[in-house]
């Protein structure tokens, strides 16, 4: 069984990365969804600087530089404490998925890759149960 890995964007990467994963549809549409939903997740979050990651399988996930215990509440009523990595994945999966039903056939494609890639990534992380109960 091969594992997937996670790799920090470099700093001098961070435009072109995301470029290549997202096209032009990475600051206008999944970035500023992905902030939306941090903030309806937890409502202790305030903004933050968010480190880019590339997986081995191809996906791409973002974790914001906040405290390490994140304390979430989800629409599907789960309630718990995850890490802020943990917190990225569930951010970026809740995008993904949302953004996946765009009228926009490129966007929803993109969207869509991406939410099976990170879900797969997510289902081998330390917390892949409480990924799995905040995405469900």
């Amino acid at each position: 069984m091969t594992f997937i890995t996670a790799s920090l964007v470099p700093e001098r990467m961070r435009l072109t990365i995301p470029a290549q994963h997202f096209r032009q549809h990475f600051p206008f549409k999944i970035e500023s969804a992905v902030y939306h939903l941090a903030r309806m997740l937890c409502q202790k979050y305030q903004g933050a600087i968010w480190a880019f990651y590339t997986l081995s399988n191809n996906g791409f996930y973002m974790v914001p530089d906040i405290e390490e215990s994140v304390h979430i509440i989800c629409e599907n009523g789960y309630e718990g404490k995850v890490s802020k990595d943990a917190f990225g994945i569930i951010c970026c999966l809740y995008a993904y998925s949302h953004l996946s039903f765009s009228d926009n056939s490129e966007l929803s494609k993109l969207c869509s890759g991406h939410y099976h890639a990170l879900r797969e990534f997510a289902l081998e992380h330390a917390e892949a149960m409480a990924i799995s109960r905040a995405i469900d």
